[in-house]
């Protein structure tokens, strides 16, 4: 069996979409990539703002960013997915070198030293 890789998954939804309809198509999302061998790592939601420029006549988008593992092929089943999705906008999906799994790694390591020096000098 092949390794699984470490993506990450930018993806604009159309603004005009409820609240609710954006959460559900965000767990379309998720359940589509898990259904495919895939496991969600993070999920982090970057809210509505404005496109550089319009796309389908549209001037705003929801905006969602996915971290995920998953072997190299299913990659194009969620790509064609994503096509096929029209409250999608637009979606980019690349694949994490080490190094910067490295680099993320300690950029959160070194933000958890420093809230905890903040919180041992807070309670002194």
């Amino acid at each position: 069996m092949n390794a699984k890789s470490l993506y990450e998954t930018t993806f604009i939804v159309n603004s005009t979409l409820e609240d609710q309809d954006t959460e559900a198509l965000v767990s379309k999302v998720v359940a589509y990539i898990e259904n495919h061998g895939g496991v969600i790592k993070n999920t982090e939601h970057w809210g509505r703002k404005r496109l550089a420029y319009p796309i389908n006549k549209k001037y705003n988008g929801y905006y969602v960013h996915l971290t995920f593992e998953m072997v190299k092929e299913n990659l194009a089943i969620i790509d064609r997915f994503m096509v096929l999705e029209d409250t999608i906008l637009r979606h980019l999906t690349v694949s994490l070198a080490q190094e910067m799994i490295d680099l993320r790694a300690r950029k959160v390591f070194q933000s958890q030293e420093a809230e905890m020096a903040e919180k041992e000098a807070e309670a002194k």
